[in-house]
């Protein structure tokens, strides 16, 4: 076929960001289901303090799927929030990790670093057309 143009492979690197973000996105999703059910059900030491808990991961949640979500769609836009999401788990996962919750805090700083790395990989920034 002449004249016709294959389209551009997306190369592994930005497949495996959008997974990435996509799949924290879903957990992020079952655990503001799992806390506005607790926020219905529980009686809270602090109303405020657990709504105010809840809101903030059902915004993070939006936050993840979003920019995954464009990401998969390529726009470079995407690139610097989604960097900017996966680092911010890297603090959330070392306070995890000094206060004691090794087996949680771990796995989130390691998914925060290898989300960056993904998306500062210059594979990515071709393919999103960042120069």
């Amino acid at each position: 076929m002449s004249g016709s143009q294959a389209p551009e492979r997306t190369p592994a690197t930005l497949r495996w960001a959008v997974r990435l973000l996509l799949v924290e996105g879903a957990g992020l999703a079952a655990v503001t289901l799992w806390l506005i059910y607790l926020d219905l059900t529980s009686d809270a030491a602090s109303v405020p303090g657990a709504v105010s808990v809840t809101v903030y991961l059902a915004l993070m949640t939006v936050c993840f799927l979003g920019v995954g979500l464009a990401l998969q769609r390529r726009r470079r836009w995407a690139r610097g929030p989604g960097i900017v999401v996966s680092m911010l788990q890297m603090p959330i996962g070392l306070t995890m990790m000094q206060t004691g919750s090794v087996y949680l805090g771990a796995p989130l700083f390691v998914l925060g670093l290898i989300g960056a790395v993904l998306l500062f990989a210059p594979s990515t920034r071709i393919a999103l057309g960042v120069r």
